[in-house]
């Protein structure tokens, strides 16, 4: 079980922040364990990932482009093709596994710094870490 959630979060680690400094696709994976010890999420790392609605025809297809993670939905393949950064993404998604940090003080969003989102009016900003913005 642990070796799934470990894919899932360095998947999410690299289609959300390969090109961020290390600080930054730790905060991203931090929001994925933070989103599973909140009651107002799915409970395990994939869950929480892959949360999005579902095609009522095919339930294992999501709906494209509605997922909670853009990159999960988005219909491309899934699989990472720059392989320095997803070493690096299966090392952040270990250590988060392993150590969970806290530096987001339980952020549970969080945005790129070029969209802005209507949702983020209604949440509380803790910091800027790459170019993300975190929101609890």
């Amino acid at each position: 079980m642990l070796k799934i959630a470990l894919i899932c979060l360095a998947l999410n680690v690299y289609y959300e922040a390969r090109n961020q400094p290390l600080q930054g696709q730790m905060a991203v994976a931090e929001v994925v364990m933070n989103r599973v010890v909140s009651n107002n999420f799915p409970d395990t790392v994939c869950e929480v990932i892959q949360e999005g609605p579902t095609y009522s025809w095919k339930p294992e297809f999501p709906v494209k482009n509605q997922c909670q993670f853009s990159w999960y939905c988005d219909g491309k393949s899934d699989m990472p093709i720059e392989a320095e950064a997803w070493e690096t993404a299966l090392i952040v998604a270990k250590d988060i596994l392993a150590n969970r940090p806290t530096v987001l003080k339980g952020s549970t969003y969080y945005h790129a710094i070029d969209v802005a989102p209507k949702w983020a009016e209604t949440k509380t900003f803790v910091k800027r870490v790459g170019d993300h913005l975190f929101y609890k």
